[in-house]
């Protein structure tokens, strides 16, 4: 532990975060220690304190940075030059890639998170955010009127929640990413098509 002490702060500042978001993931905010954490990051307690004043701030700046992540992951996916169809898909594939590949990312968002009351505002920004991308997304795919800005959103909302449901099982290891890719695309595509007559496949 020695040698750590000679790497720069924002360096230490991502070791402890890593090691935080490994620990609220597998035991949940309630039961994780500042202790645990410490030692998971191969660091003293007191450092961990001099960096993070609480357990409390430390998980929200755990959160904050992981929805930082997953919402810069979502938006280098969307591009709304692409025809519907193929924008889904790939907002789809990268939503759930991201997942499959930061399970215990996922995990403090979507369970630890959403679960604990002090920080759930920040998640549901995050999730508005995606509901709004999606939004945009049917809006300009549908070329039928008298559709409402509540049809878009309402549609985007069980879209995003669908989307929550896959990604939680595969984090979990349930399902692979190809599979769920095409059972939530398919989901996808059925909601949308009852929205409007959409553009050609």
């Amino acid at each position: 532990m020695a040698g750590t002490k000679r790497l720069p702060r924002a360096v230490r500042e991502q070791q402890m975060l890593d090691a935080a978001v490994e620990e609220f993931s597998d035991t949940g905010y309630s039961d994780t220690s500042m202790d645990a954490i410490a030692a998971r990051a191969e660091i003293s307690k007191p450092m961990l304190y001099l960096y993070y004043g609480s357990k409390d701030e430390l998980f929200m700046a755990c959160v904050d940075r992981e929805r930082g992540r997953f919402m810069d992951a979502m938006s280098a996916g969307f591009d709304p030059a692409l025809r519907q169809r193929d924008q889904a898909r790939i907002v789809i594939r990268e939503f759930l890639r991201y997942v499959y590949e930061n399970a215990k990312s996922w995990r403090v968002l979507y369970r630890v998170a959403s679960s604990t009351s002090d920080f759930t505002e920040v998640v549901t920004r995050a999730r508005s955010q995606i509901t709004e991308m999606i939004t945009e997304l049917i809006r300009r795919g549908t070329t039928v009127d008298g559709i409402s800005d509540t049809d878009f959103e309402l549609t985007a909302v069980a879209l995003v929640g669908a989307a929550e449901a896959v990604a939680d099982r595969i984090s979990e290891g349930d399902i692979s990413l190809d599979a769920a890719t095409d059972v939530l695309l398919g989901i996808v595509w059925r909601a949308l098509t009852g929205v409007g007559h959409l553009e050609e496949a």
